[in-house]
């Protein structure tokens, strides 16, 4: 068994795995020569009783959805409130790696912690208390990012704070958008 020994002055850090740099930049190329394209994104949701429903998201295993019990659901997966943080959280992650490898910086740590103040006095509309549409879903959203990298903190700050306003997620919950709801 051999002991390898480090004097005080080496720091050995794991970064976290590098995304394609070269495909990063050629999207980006394609989003300046095109700046109006847009995707569209596809779920089909599959109620299963109670509370509980199934998203099914391309060929991927289905995301599960349910009620915490007090909500008359069984507890058995993340609420729906619990998953648009979810969305936001993965979009932030997204856009804050993508904003380091652009700016050349190496992350070593990205946790992203989110909590959002949400009530149903409501009922779904089930009969609970009238509001008006400004008054439901989430009233206010807290992120807060643990990020480190080779890169010191107030450049680490830019990454988050350029990746937020970029961001495709938070900026639909920051931002009206026309929205449709019709019977198939």
């Amino acid at each position: 068994m051999t002991t390898a020994t480090l004097d005080a002055s080496t720091t050995v850090k794991a970064y976290l795995k590098p995304i394609d740099s070269e495909g990063l930049a050629a999207f980006a190329a394609r989003g300046c020569a095109n700046p109006a394209s847009r995707g569209t994104n596809k779920v089909k949701t599959v109620m299963q009783g109670m509370y509980r429903s199934l998203s099914y998201v391309g060929e991927h295993q289905p995301v599960v959805v349910d009620e915490p019990l007090h909500l008359f659901g069984e507890d058995t997966a993340p609420a729906p409130g619990e998953i648009v943080l979810s969305g936001l959280g993965g979009c932030l992650a997204v856009g804050i790696t993508a904003v380091a490898t652009w700016k050349q910086v190496k992350l070593s740590k990205l946790e992203i912690f989110m909590e959002g103040d949400i009530g149903n006095p409501a009922a779904w509309g089930a009969g609970g208390a009238l509001k008006e549409a400004p008054e439901m879903g989430f009233q206010a959203i807290r992120v807060k990012v643990m990020i480190e990298g080779d890169a010191p903190r107030e450049v680490l700050d830019e990454i988050v704070q350029h990746a937020n306003f970029y961001s495709p997620v938070a900026n639909s919950m920051r931002n009206p958008i026309t929205f449709n709801i019709e019977m198939g």
